[in-house]
């Protein structure tokens, strides 16, 4: 039987929520190695283990939100579901990531190690807690069936270019991601409508990620995160540009100046990651990571903006999805046995 084309794609924060409390424990007891070598670096920084926050008794989004944790849980649960992925099933063609997620990407497409990929993830939710600015709103561009609101995203993006310190951080499918100082998001909030749904929503424990607001954090990371960490990838990466980084073709220090550069200080563009996704590679399944299935509306809302198979509503998205789904999430229940070879 011929292996399904795949592409994987890594969530971003907010995807550790109170659902995901013990994902590691439940899902990735035979990682211990992995994970006892993340946990013995968290300790030596003075950290709590990735092991006590996923054992804890009860979810804290102050504790398990904040960025110096979050980030570290997302990488390690998403970091083993892509290693518990069934290769007799999946072959693999390309990787890519939403925001956070591109860390994880370059550690699952093989630019950076295991180890390397989560001293990144560690080292940029670390300064993102101690020193990220501003923060974020999201709004949905699209209505409840997922169909575009007439002139919603020229209205966004006038508003983007009449308040100081405003930006897009993030095409997010059918959802824009503005990001900027605290004045920016107050004098944002007070003129955006409301819905559909409980839109718009300020995401908590979020800077303004993905804006020049944070080029000093840029700065640094290109101080302590050496380019000789990064090494060429076995699989293609598509950055939040679009971009693809291909196995024997990728200048190293390009990779590394587009991670601590433009990724950190500039639009990330998700959206247009899942449409040179499905145009580039042409593959039989999307596999989302876990923790969460969070992400998965913004990829199904990604398809329907290049009408992939047709789709152009929420509604054709699931009545063809059908007993073969082409995107499948780690995180959901019904869909994880399709992925993974078992008990990883």
């Amino acid at each position: 039987m011929a292996k399904a084309r795949a592409v994987v794609i890594c969530p971003g924060r907010g995807t550790y929520n109170k659902g995901e409390l013990g994902y590691l424990r439940r899902f990735h007891g035979a990682q211990a190695a992995l994970l006892e070598g993340f946990d013995r670096r968290r300790t030596q920084l003075g950290q709590p283990t990735l092991s006590e926050l996923d054992g804890a008794s009860s979810y804290s989004a102050a504790i398990h939100g904040r960025g110096d944790n979050a980030s570290g849980l997302i990488f390690a649960c998403s970091y083993a579901d892509f290693l518990a992925i069934d290769r007799d099933r999946f072959d693999i063609v390309a990787v890519t990531g939403n925001s956070m997620g591109w860390y994880t990407a370059l550690a699952c497409g093989g630019a950076l190690d295991a180890d390397h990929g989560f001293e990144v993830v560690n080292a940029m939710g670390g300064r993102m807690h101690a020193e990220g600015v501003g923060g974020q709103i999201v709004h949905s561009l699209l209505d409840e069936d997922w169909r575009p609101i007439p002139g919603r995203r020229e209205r966004f993006l006038a508003l983007v270019d009449a308040i100081p310190d405003l930006y897009v951080s993030i095409e997010l499918g059918g959802m824009m991601v503005f990001a900027g100082s605290d004045a920016a998001l107050k004098s944002l909030a007070g003129q955006l409508p409301s819905g559909p749904g409980s839109f718009p929503i300020r995401l908590q424990n979020h800077a303004a990620f993905h804006t020049p607001l944070l080029a000093a954090i840029a700065e640094q990371a290109r101080r302590s995160l050496p380019v000789g960490w990064f090494r060429s990838p076995v699989a293609p990466l598509i950055d939040g540009r679009g971009h693809v980084w291909r196995p024997y073709a990728t200048d190293l220090d390009a990779l590394w100046d587009y991670t601590f550069g433009h990724q950190v200080t500039r639009t990330y563009d998700f959206t247009t990651a899942v449409r040179v996704a499905v145009r580039e590679f042409a593959p039989d399944s999307l596999i989302i990571l876990g923790p969460g299935e969070t992400l998965g509306g913004a990829v199904i809302q990604s398809l329907l903006a290049v009408g992939w198979r047709g789709w152009d509503s929420k509604s054709t998205f699931q009545a063809a999805q059908g007993d073969e789904p082409f995107v499948l999430s780690c995180g959901r229940a019904d869909q994880r046995d399709r992925i993974v070879r078992g008990p990883s």
